[in-house]
């Protein structure tokens, strides 16, 4: 079910990047290492393992609202909520949360499942208060880490484990852009201050 779950999600920016890699007609193996690339970083794939991460420190302080409280006034991003395109909760939160609980029926993530959605749900409410502009809501990454700790996976491969399910979409991607025969090139305007020319 993950698998398939994350093998494809529009244009992402690790599907993008082997998008524009393919364009270049560098070939499939490049194309999939630019999408590796960046799903590396902890804005994009890398993010379940922290997830893990915080719900370890919340439960070592005990108090979820007021550790979450303290981050964000650090500034800090609650990893797990928020996304780039929704404004809503991300529709796979409550696919891989559906497998979570199957799992959770068998033992030791029943608990940690219940402790996570006690977390998810002071969450919900923290940024609803801290950030009230923005619409940050449960995104994949919060039930991903969930899933593949219950799986049995470190917190070190869960991004490994994504990209096993996108590398089909990237591949897709990548070869409907190299048909396509376009070169990439976005446009880029500046649009910093103009400097003082002496003649």
């Amino acid at each position: 079910t993950y698998l398939v779950t994350v093998c494809d999600h529009g244009l992402n920016a690790s599907t993008f990047a082997a998008r524009v890699v393919a364009s270049t007609q560098a070939g499939l193996a490049s194309a999939v290492l630019a999408g590796l690339g960046a799903l590396k970083g902890p804005l994009h794939g890398g993010a379940p393992g922290p997830v893990i991460e915080m719900l370890d420190a919340i439960e070592a302080h005990g108090d979820a609202a007021g550790w979450l409280r303290d981050e964000i006034g650090r500034g800090q991003r609650i990893m797990g909520f928020g996304h780039r395109i929704y404004r809503v909760r991300d529709p796979r939160a409550d696919v891989l949360k559906a497998v979570v609980r199957q799992l959770g029926a068998k033992g030791e993530a029943g608990h940690r499942l219940a402790f996570a959605e006690s977390v998810e749900q002071a969450a919900l409410e923290v940024l609803r208060i801290a950030k009230p502009s923005r619409s940050l809501q449960t995104n994949v990454e919060f039930f991903t880490a969930l899933l593949l700790e219950a799986a049995g996976f470190p917190k070190e491969a869960f991004t490994n484990v994504f990209a096993a399910g996108r590398v089909a979409g990237w591949i897709a991607h990548a070869r409907e852009q190299q048909t396509s025969g376009r070169l990439i090139r976005p446009q880029s305007r500046y649009i910093g201050t103009v400097p003082d020319l002496v003649a």
